[in-house]
Parts: C-alpha cells; structure tokens; sequence
C-alpha cells in the first residue's frame, strides 16, 4: 500500500511552512515560555483561519468536517515549526464537544482563532490553562467547563506550561465521547512529534557539514552518517504509519502511529544532541526548541508503555476483536 499526499495536501502544507516561516516561531516559542502570549495569539489566529482546526469541526457547527489525514498533515507542518500552545488540546475540545448547546457555543470562536481550549481528565495537569480560554476537564460525572486554574508550573519543554485546573464548573454532558477524543489527541500529536523530528534532522545535516574536525566536515566521518542515517530510517518508517492511523483512525493504528513517531523524533533529538556537542545544550542556541518539544511529546496523552498497551488491546489478534488478524 502506498501513502502519498495529493496535490491539494502538499499545497496546504507547503503554504502552512511558508507561513509559519515568516513568523520566525523561535521568538514566539520564548515569548510563550515566559508567559508572554501576545505573539502567540497572534500566530494562533493565522492558524485558525488557515483552517487548521476546521479539520476536526463538523460541517454542521462551520467545520470543514472531520478530516484527520488532513488534519495530520497540518500537524506535521506545527511540529517543523515548535508552533506553542494546547494544539492538540483545542482538536480534543473539538471532538469533545458534541452536544449542540456547547457547540454552538464554544466552537466558532476556535474556528476563528478567538479561542483556544485545553482539557485534561480532573485533578491532572492540563497543558496552558493560563493562556486557554475554553478549560474542559471530565470525571466520572461527566464534561465540565473549568471556571478557572491554578499556578503554572514548569515542564521538562519551557513551551508547555502547565496547570491544574479548577474543578466545580458547569456539567456540559454526562456522556463525552473521550475515547474518539484521545484517539484524536494521539494522532495530532503523533504528527507533531514527527515534524518535531524532521527538523532536528535537518539542522543536524545541515550543522554537521559544517562543523569540521581535522580539517575535515564530522559529517563526512563513518559513524556521524550511521546515527543520522538511523533517525532518518526511524522517521520514514514512522510517516506511513501515521497516514495509515490517520485513514482508518482506529485506537490500536493511532497509538502504533504515536508510539512509533515520538520514539523515532526522541531518538533523532538524542541524536542531534550528541552531534552538536556542548552548543546543543545551550538554552540560547534554537536546537533547545525542538529537543525539549520531542521529549515531551513521547509522553503527552499517552506514554510508550500506555500506547503499546492499547495496540495490544485493539488490535485484531486480541482474544476479544471481532476481526482476524491481517
């Protein structure tokens, strides 16, 4: 089987880089990490109204209806970019939010980019409730809409500031479809890590045949072609998978898709890290942007252990499944 973008899904692509270039996120993804959200917003509107999150909208409520290979498509794009903010919590408050009341609500201003939303199950931690202006936490009793949040607190990424947010708000609904929504979450974030990836292997090819060791570029060097040729065999060998999760979006080929994508972006960082040396440590330096984005992203709505585990309780060779293995 072959996955190939048309020419429709590498034209958005193609037009959400260029975008995303002239807005050079490395400054946006600092101002973000202090708290300044000015730029962030900013670039959170060009977003929307690219149509990013109209992916993941029903037509009914002024979606381009949900496409996830599209929407993964997108989603690479952010992650080349370290683009900041709940990306994929504002696809999950999409999905989520299915009663019309709410929808009708809550959704259009997230098409247009007035908005942006996270969610998180109650009591954990939700990815920038600070700078969210829709919060949605469930529990047992069901979907509610967070009055407030509590103190940020620092993440292994700088980028992802975390909060808990404040319980006792307004029940939406007593039945969310969280399932379908962290199936959404995983797969958003699945092509995050992988773009995430495919930049630290660019600036590594790029840095390595400059830097020179004996005269001589360290690209040049046996071993350093070996590890970039490893993370670069890692990342193809995730991209089909993703498309693949993205077409039948099932809960065992979208965590197979997340699980292989953010191991394969984290192994890349790792690699990155040792060709740069010492500069790659450097908060100052960009390469930090990606490299903390990667180890977080292996983590974020499913950990490799909890991905593996629903590959093996989805999947058609599970004593339970009603298909035969293919």
């Amino acid at each position: 089987m072959r996955f190939l973008l048309d020419r429709e899904q590498r034209a958005f692509a193609a037009s959400l880089d260029a975008m995303l270039r002239a807005a050079e996120t490395p400054a946006v993804i600092r101002d973000w990490s202090r708290g300044a959200h000015a730029s962030g917003r900013a670039l959170w509107g060009r977003i929307a109204k690219a149509g990013v999150f109209a992916l993941a909208v029903p037509e009914a409520y002024g979606g381009l209806g949900r496409r996830p290979a599209d929407l993964a498509v997108a989603f690479v794009e952010l992650g080349r970019h370290a683009v900041p903010g709940p990306l994929a919590e504002t696809v999950m408050a999409a999905i989520l939010l299915t009663e019309p009341t709410p929808a009708e609500d809550a959704l259009p201003a997230l098409l247009s980019g007035e908005a942006m939303a996270t969610a998180a199950p109650e009591g954990s931690y939700a990815l920038d409730g600070d700078a969210a202006t829709l919060r949605l936490t469930w529990s047992p009793e069901g979907l509610s809409l967070a009055p407030g949040h509590g103190p940020v607190h620092a993440s292994l990424d700088p980028a992802r500031r975390l909060t808990r947010l404040t319980p006792g708000g307004d029940l939406l609904t007593t039945a969310p479809p969280l399932p379908l929504a962290l199936t959404w979450a995983r797969l958003a974030t699945a092509a995050q890590a992988l773009g995430v990836g495919h930049t630290l292997l660019d600036r590594t090819v790029a840095y390595v045949k400059q830097r020179t060791q004996f005269g001589t570029p360290v690209g040049s060097f046996q071993a350093v072609k070996h590890r970039l040729a490893n993370a670069a065999l890692a990342l193809e060998f995730a991209h089909p998978l993703l498309l693949g999760a993205a077409l039948t979006l099932t809960p065992a080929d979208v965590a197979a898709a997340k699980v292989t994508a953010c191991e394969a972006a984290y192994t890349t960082a790792r690699t990155a890290l040792q060709l740069h040396g010492a500069i790659g440590y450097t908060a100052e330096y960009d390469l930090s942007l990606w490299l903390t984005k990667a180890r977080a992203l292996l983590t974020a709505w499913g950990t490799p252990h909890e991905c593996r585990t629903a590959v093996i309780a989805n999947g058609p060779w599970h004593p339970t499944a009603t298909t035969a293995p293919r």
